[in-house]
């Protein structure tokens, strides 16, 4: 495992990669000054810096005012493409089918009695009475996942981006590893939170899988990729890319799938790297 000042990587990077909380951002959720000039170097050096995320399309706020004036962003673990600089418009979608959705529930529940569930829609996030959302939306109807994912005209609703499920009792990684045996490749079941919160979309559906058809489409190869991440839901994204960091803070899971590690997020692990990338070119 490199150090973020070894040797830059053989290819110099077209598209830098980056997931959000615990990687980009400090804990208090916010952009460093020092992360805020060494993305802007980055994209005036030519080097497109493309956020890879977790957050939904409308928690895109922390980052939005510091972004160039036409910014994409993947969101929802790969289950969006969001044009930020038109107030997070949908460009694309990999939803999760509502029939999916409800056989997860229902085997969750089963094999981890207690799980609460939310749905994240393309138009906003309901969820049932216990589960503990982040922040309270007024507009969010409360009510079982039954309900929530009921169309009375199947193919008339919005799409589902992703699932969250919680546990109170259950230890992270263990409730991650008893949910993928639960639903087998029904859906993609991952997590970002360190608390005990997954996140299923759709079946194949991943950072690294949205990040690939992002690429292939402007022609940039794995080679000229570089990603950085810190959680579960990064790891297939730290596979894939050609140079992947891992922050000093991050899951053993992100350590182990990155090819390179960072300092942690709180000490600007990313501007580090990419100070010391634009420098060697």
């Amino acid at each position: 495992m490199t150090t973020p000042t070894d040797a830059p990587p053989p290819v110099v990077p077209r598209l830098i990669a980056t997931d959000l909380d615990g990687t980009l951002l400090r804990d208090d959720k916010t952009l460093s000054a020092r992360t805020i000039a060494a993305l802007g170097a980055a994209e005036r050096a030519g080097v497109h810096v493309l956020f890879v995320t977790g957050r939904p399309p409308r928690w895109m706020d922390a980052v939005v005012s510091h972004l160039p004036a036409h910014a994409t962003a993947i969101c929802a673990n790969g289950a969006a493409v969001v044009d930020l600089s038109a107030g997070s418009r949908l460009i694309k979608v990999h939803p999760l089918g509502r029939a999916e959705a409800l056989a997860v529930v229902h085997r969750v529940r089963s094999a981890a009695p207690g799980t609460t569930f939310a749905v994240e829609f393309t138009t906003g996030v309901h969820y049932e009475p216990l589960y503990p959302p982040l922040f309270q939306d007024p507009r969010a109807t409360v009510a079982a996942a039954e309900r929530l994912l009921d169309e009375e005209v199947p193919g008339t609703g919005a799409p589902v981006l992703k699932l969250l499920a919680h546990h109170t009792q259950i230890a992270p990684d263990a409730f991650l590893t008893l949910a993928r045996e639960a639903v087998g490749d029904l859906v993609s079941f991952t997590r970002s939170s360190p608390s005990a919160l997954l996140e299923a979309g759709g079946a194949g559906v991943s950072k690294a899988r949205t990040l690939a058809e992002y690429c292939a489409e402007r022609g940039v190869l794995a080679e000229e990729v570089v990603a950085f991440g810190d959680m579960p839901n990064d790891v297939e994204m730290l596979h894939w890319a050609g140079t992947s960091y891992a922050m000093a803070n991050a899951h053993p899971a992100a350590l182990s799938a990155a090819s390179r590690r960072t300092l942690t997020n709180e000490e600007d692990g990313v501007a580090v790297v990419l100070e010391h990338l634009l420098a060697a070119r």
